[in-house]
């Protein structure tokens, strides 16, 4: 007698979609091109300046307007790529950054250029935010963790090597384009990512997508707005009254914003950032660790850019490879960070700022001896180091604040992260770039280019003493 054994049905689940080496590419060349834009500038406002015939208060606005249509949008944005699917809106982010980098670059006017800028920005804030999030949905284990350690690393070469470029292309004058070249540039690359993300980047979204939060969506675009508007423009508009109201205005916005993000989490709906979110250890040390390093990265970068050229009379080229050193060793030490990270813990985020302090000292002590002969050489010391610290710290900071947010919080976990990075930014170029330019016609600008910098040495310093608090191992 025989018995037939029945075997019951196994139900399976599909695995999440794996982002591949080409798919993890892709992300991370649209992820550099934003943070590109925001310092490709730089160097190339004179010229634009000169071309168009706009004024100082009409080129902070080519600045500010990109940065601040950027960060308001950035959170909205990686909402929406959790409600509609994260590839759909990185595929029209990155359709619309291409189209509005061609809009700059065609611009014939300044006032043209602005709004071409300002629509580039709200272009970004739907393409990036899609970066962190599929990286996080699509990857795990040791995979996420090299994935983050490399968008961290091309976070910060980006920052760095958008200046240098800037240079090289305005003085290349590639068909005659002069300054145009900094937004044409990026549409042969937009083209190049859009044919690589329809093959390799796989869709995700959140199991349970929430609706956009209407009311803190305008309340944060109102936060940032009456912070960093009057920051941005007020020293080149002679700080009219609107700026003093505006900022007055600013913590009355920020307190409405939290509130009312905080009932709708209590309430058990899922807000724009939500306030449970910053439970999290991880993302909420590593944030206060950003805070103050892109503050003073930021500043640093437009501060450092109109000293030479105004200042040591250097053309855009030789003043975007005096910071070269600073690049290519933030390149190479930011490879062997995830390694560090997982023989000595976050303590190699401490060793990172000492480090960075001891590169801006030494570029302090060349300004003040060489000064104004400044350039390549006497710049060498100080900038390589400050780069090996600053590689030490980004990349590896960027991965501990994302390593604790559960994949269905990816996109407003990565939204949350790059608002504050991005705003912090915007934030740096506006108080040490509006201290500097105070300070140097009382003090000259050799004089102001060391107030300066030892301001951000005190940045610097607040960056190592919070990171005593991170955790000593990351998952």
């Amino acid at each position: 007698m025989s018995e037939t054994v029945t075997v019951p049905a196994v139900r399976t689940t599909a695995a999440p979609p794996a982002l591949g080496g080409p798919g993890l590419f892709t992300v991370l060349l649209a992820a550099a091109l934003p943070l590109v834009d925001f310092f490709i500038v730089n160097v190339a406002l004179p010229a634009i300046g000169t071309d168009l015939a706009a004024g100082e208060a009409v080129l902070e606005l080519v600045v500010a307007g990109y940065g601040l249509a950027y960060a308001v949008l950035l959170v909205l944005g990686g909402r929406l790529g959790d409600l509609f699917g994260r590839r759909r809106m990185f595929l029209g982010g990155m359709a619309a950054f291409g189209l509005t980098s061609l809009a700059c670059g065609l611009a014939p006017g300044a006032w043209s250029l602005v709004a071409a800028r300002v629509a580039q920005g709200a272009a970004a804030a739907a393409m990036l935010p899609q970066v962190l999030a599929t990286i996080q949905a699509a990857t795990s284990g040791t995979r996420r963790a090299k994935a983050m350690s490399l968008y961290g690393a091309t976070a910060g070469l980006a920052m760095v090597a958008g200046q240098i470029l800037g240079g090289v292309l305005v003085a290349a004058d590639v068909a005659g384009t002069g300054w145009r070249a900094i937004f044409l540039v990026n549409v042969p690359v937009v083209v190049l990512g859009l044919v690589l993300a329809v093959r390799f980047v796989p869709e995700t979204r959140s199991q349970r997508p929430e609706p956009v939060d209407g009311p803190g969506t305008a309340l944060l675009a109102l936060s940032l707005l009456t912070l960093l508007a009057p920051l941005t423009e007020g020293r080149a508009a002679g700080w009219p009254l609107w700026t003093w109201l505006s900022l007055a205005a600013f913590p009355f916005a920020v307190a409405a914003f939290w509130t009312v993000e905080r009932r709708a989490d209590r309430a058990g709906r899922t807000p724009l950032v939500p306030p449970s979110l910053f439970r999290v250890p991880s993302m909420r040390h590593g944030l206060e660790l950003i805070v103050p390093f892109s503050i003073g990265f930021s500043g640093f970068m437009f501060v450092i850019a109109l000293a030479l050229q105004q200042g040591a009379r250097l053309g855009p080229v030789p003043a975007g490879l005096a910071l070269a050193p600073m690049a290519v060793v933030f390149l190479f030490v930011s490879l062997v960070g995830p390694r560090l990270i997982t023989r000595y813990g976050t303590r190699v985020v401490t060793a990172g700022s000492v480090l960075q302090g001891v590169g801006v000292l030494l570029i302090v002590l060349a300004v003040w001896r060489d000064w104004p002969h400044l350039g390549f050489g006497p710049l060498l010391p100080g900038a390589a180091v400050a780069g090996a610290g600053q590689a030490l710290q980004l990349p590896n900071v960027m991965r501990i604040v994302m390593s604790e947010v559960p994949p269905a919080r990816a996109g407003v976990g990565s939204g949350v992260m790059i608002t504050t990075q991005q705003s912090a930014l915007a934030l740096g170029v506006a108080t040490l770039g509006t201290l500097f330019l105070t300070l140097v016609p009382h003090l000259g600008m050799r004089d102001a280019l060391v107030g300066t910098l030892l301001v951000q040495l005190v940045g610097i310093v607040l960056t190592g003493l919070l990171s005593l608090r991170l955790p000593r191992t990351v998952g």
